[in-house]
């Protein structure tokens, strides 16, 4: 059990947590949530004894082992992935690497023979005989294969190294795991592997992640840093994230009797145990939810910007776009070629591929910023698409605009506070809009590419991307009003959660042509005809 006791963490006027006492237990994951800056990571950093609180403690149950999801990832470029991801069990690694130091002695003697004993017992104990195996097994469960276990952690590339450390956290079967965005930079293989592991551990998990999907497959608990405060709710993120909408739906409607929000409440945390069942974790996690008592929910504070592409400059006619004999070749590499499609009016289509510079060299090609190309596509005489680049650094690097005479500059209506309302709703407000754009965060950045989205009224968006550097709320918001628009959409993400509920479309993109089905995101996953075809296509 961790238990934290009257925790706070103060940097200089700044409060960020005030008065935290929380348990977590054992047999649960916990994600961790909060908006931007709310101090999730810094969360996870005192309890790892990365950071001291200004006051209170954390304590940890005698003899659990804690493995944290290192963030450095030069830290062990000297040594092989191999010996990087034993090295997250620091006790077994120390044992092994001393019984190694005793046998290479050339003056062995008697006392290290007793000694180095006592070590192989210790050592066989710790199932040390399978550590090479069991962390050579892990590394190909997250696609470092064979070929690359020996290699130093420098020859490997940055998604590489991301996903040994990842190894080296899960290594070992820690107690006390704490995993901060462990899916970045994953694949959906990866991320499928890691979900189905998270699901069966039966010790106590601890993660942030921005990935709605993600959480919902492991989490049992929800944490919510919130206003300086940590709750703890049962469920998983989409349970938290309903429940808190239906309370503050319930709040904001004075004249309901309460019995009727009562048994609102009792529908629906009964509708919800029933769809827990479709979870690895479904008998545990339907047990804490049939517990839930109405009195402890409450609503959450949590604010959500306005993303609505509705307001479009015109309505598109049938023929959005055409797309023939498609090809783009680098210097380098095959990114797609022969690609072959039509849209259709108020289609969603999900553009995947198994190389990202081969979706973002596809939109920049359909945007005009790409001429070196083979093939023809051709938009309809109606339709006025609007991009969401995957890179937004030239709309912002070495700017001196605020945000008002920013966004300004792509509305037709000019006035101060028509676009001050427009910031607000986007969860600009007061002195944030007179920041300077060179200084946003990421995060911001994407609330004010969005902003100009909406503004251009555009009534086919293409999206490389989107929610890269969004918080849960805005991705929330951003997923609700792709949901909701009326035209047609063209995006790629990796956020599992946004592709399955908007897309009725998937094309992938692949060196050798196009798989091309109209299905939801899960039914493309599961067709095996699909994987087939993949197999044809990439030759492997």
């Amino acid at each position: 059990m961790i238990s934290v006791q009257n925790l706070s963490l103060r940097y200089g006027k700044r409060v960020l947590f005030e008065d935290v006492n929380i348990k977590f237990t054992e047999g649960n994951c916990y994600g961790i949530i909060g908006a931007n800056g709310a101090g999730k990571s810094t969360f996870m950093k005192i309890l790892s004894g990365e950071i001291d609180p200004t006051t209170g403690k954390v304590e940890i149950s005698k003899d659990m082992r804690m493995s944290v999801l290192k963030q450095n990832h030069y830290e062990y470029d000297e040594m092989t992935v191999l010996e990087t991801v034993m090295r997250g069990n620091t006790k077994l690694f120390e044992i092994m690497s001393a019984k190694d130091a005793l046998y290479a002695k050339e003056d062995f003697t008697e006392e290290d023979g007793l000694k180095a004993g006592e070590l192989e017992g210790i050592f066989a104990e710790m199932d040390g005989w399978n550590a090479e195996s069991d962390a050579a097994t892990l590394l190909s469960s997250l696609g470092i294969k064979e070929n690359l276990h020996y290699k130093l952690l420098k020859e490997l590339d940055g998604n590489q190294k991301v996903r040994v450390l990842l190894a080296q956290a899960l290594f070992g079967n820690p107690d006390i795991l704490l995993l901060d965005e462990p899916t970045n930079d994953l694949d959906l293989q990866a991320i499928a592997w890691l979900e189905n592991f998270l699901a069966d551990y039966d010790k106590i998990v601890l993660v942030v992640s921005h990935d709605r999907h993600f959480l919902d497959t492991v989490c049992t608990h929800v944490a919510d840093i919130d206003f300086g405060k940590i709750n703890i709710f049962t469920g998983n993120y989409s349970f938290w994230y309903e429940s808190s909408q239906l309370l503050l739906k319930q709040r904001s409607d004075q004249n309901k009797k309460a019995e009727d929000k009562i048994a609102e409440l009792k529908e629906f945390i009964a509708r919800f145990s029933a769809n827990a069942s479709k979870s690895k974790q479904a008998t545990s996690r339907k047990k804490a939810l049939d517990k839930i008592k109405i009195e402890d929910m409450t609503a959450s504070n949590r604010k959500y910007p306005a993303i609505l592409f509705n307001n479009q400059v015109r309505e598109a006619g049938d023929q959005i776009l055409e797309v023939d004999g498609l090809t783009k070749i680098s210097s380098a590499e095959v990114f797609f070629k022969n690609i072959k499609f039509d849209l259709k009016r108020g289609q969603k289509i999900a553009i995947v591929s198994e190389n990202s510079l081969a979706t973002t060299a596809f939109y920049k090609i359909l945007m005009g910023e790409d001429s070196d190309f083979q093939g023809t596509f051709k938009w309809g005489v109606t339709v006025t698409p609007t991009y969401l680049p995957n890179d937004n650094s030239e709309f912002f690097e070495g700017k001196q605009e605020n945000l008002v005479d920013w966004l300004r500059q792509f509305s037709e209506e000019k006035d101060e506070t028509f676009i001050r309302g427009f910031l607000g709703r986007m969860l600009f407000s007061g002195e944030e809009t007179l920041k300077k754009c060179s200084v946003l965060s990421g995060g911001e950045k994407m609330r004010c590419m969005l902003s100009r989205m909406m503004m251009l009224k555009g009534n086919v968006l293409c999206m490389d991307e989107p929610t890269n550097h969004l918080d849960l709320e805005s991705i929330t918001a951003l997923n609700n009003g792709m949901k909701d628009f009326k035209g047609t959409i063209l995006f790629t993400t990796r956020d599992h959660e946004l592709a399955q509920t908007v897309a009725d479309r998937i094309l992938e993109i692949t060196p050798n042509g196009l798989i091309d089905r109209e299905m939801s995101f899960d039914e493309y996953l599961a067709d095996v005809r699909v994987n087939t075809l993949k197999t044809e296509l990439y030759g492997k």
